[in-house]
């Protein structure tokens, strides 16, 4: 049985990251003076002088998780996952979001679709603590092939405050926080395994009680605790795994991540394994395998970020010189 990967499936993330590398070594323009820039571009978040705070700017997709939630028709979950990857790279920075804008582009106007799609929406903003200010429909009958959901987050952040990674050091602990399964990454693959093997989206999930299409519908987990846990704990670096998995911790340091302890990925990683004969270090590669977060602090403020951040969370492993490491996985 040939093994499915990533790039195979559509999606090369080091092509990818050499497009981005492209677009940033022209994008150098900067505002000089009230509103400039404070982090270059690369980092979860961009960050801009607002005097005594910063402001914090993210935007984002729901991507080909969307054609899911087409073929079951179930579109009342994608809001939570545009607003969650939004507002889970803003929480990245140490920032605390504060309003949100949304992007609809459809093939053909569907007002039932809309109004779930916002019940997504507003359920997001719900558990962010933000305002939805506005947004933008499109009907782009040309382009779009049934329908696309983007949108703009915006934070603030205490100058003080922020968390860019600068600080962590060899020593530090690393927390790493659940996630409530695949959130909005690597769906390209997950789908090309589905679409290979005996089962649909809507044959039930083996051993569970949902549908394989609801499990992977399963909404991005909005990691709103964040904004107490800088508030109270000495916090070196914070990590959004999402698209990339693993490699997503080089945003934050040039330093090492040794984990010797991984969260337990849940049963519709096993499966999406299984089926696709994906190796070890592809799953990790392109999901989040389990930990949608992790957490950088020394080792005394630990057990108090577990605590905060919530059931399931706990220390995975810790900062050493060079690389990152999962157990026998070399990346």
């Amino acid at each position: 049985m040939r093994k499915l990967t990533y790039a195979e499936s559509g999606v090369d993330i080091h092509l990818e990251n050499k497009s981005i590398d492209a677009m940033k070594a022209v994008l150098t323009g900067t505002r000089k003076g009230f509103g400039a820039p404070l982090t270059q571009i690369g980092h979860y978040a961009g960050l801009l002088d607002m005097g005594s705070f910063a402001l914090a700017m993210t935007t984002d997709g729901v991507g080909s998780k969307v054609l899911i939630a087409n073929a079951i028709q179930k579109w009342d979950t994608v809001g939570i996952d545009c607003i969650g990857m939004n507002v889970n790279d803003l929480y990245a920075i140490g920032a605390e979001p504060i309003a949100f804008v949304d992007y609809l582009a459809v093939e053909k106007v569907d007002p039932e679709r809309a109004a779930q799609i916002a019940i997504g929406l507003q359920r997001g903003a719900e558990l962010s603590n933000m305002t939805i200010v506005g947004g933008e429909t499109a009907s782009l009958p040309e382009i779009i092939h049934g329908f696309d959901l983007a949108g703009t987050a915006i934070g603030v952040v205490d100058k003080d405050k922020v968390v860019t990674g600068e600080r962590v050091q060899v020593g530090d602990t690393l927390v790493g926080v659940p996630s409530d399964g695949l959130h909005s990454n690597g769906y390209t693959l997950a789908r090309r395994i589905i679409a290979e093997s005996k089962y649909t989206y809507f044959d039930p999930m083996p051993g569970g009680k949902n549908t394989i299409g609801e499990e992977l519908l399963t909404p991005t987990r909005i990691y709103h605790e964040i904004v107490e846990l800088v508030r109270k704990c000495e916090v070196h670096g914070l990590a959004h795994i999402t698209g990339s998995g693993l490699l997503k911790l080089r945003r934050i340091t040039p330093l090492g991540f040794e984990i010797t302890d991984p969260l337990e990925p849940q049963p519709i990683f096993r499966l999406l394994q299984e089926l696709g004969n994906v190796d070890d270090a592809e799953m990790y590669r392109t999901f989040n395998m389990g930990m949608g977060f992790v957490v950088v602090v020394p080792e005394s403020e630990a057990k108090e970020t577990c605590r905060i951040m919530g059931p399931g969370s706990k220390v995975i492993g810790s900062i050493v010189k060079e690389g990152i490491k999962a157990g026998s996985l070399n990346f």
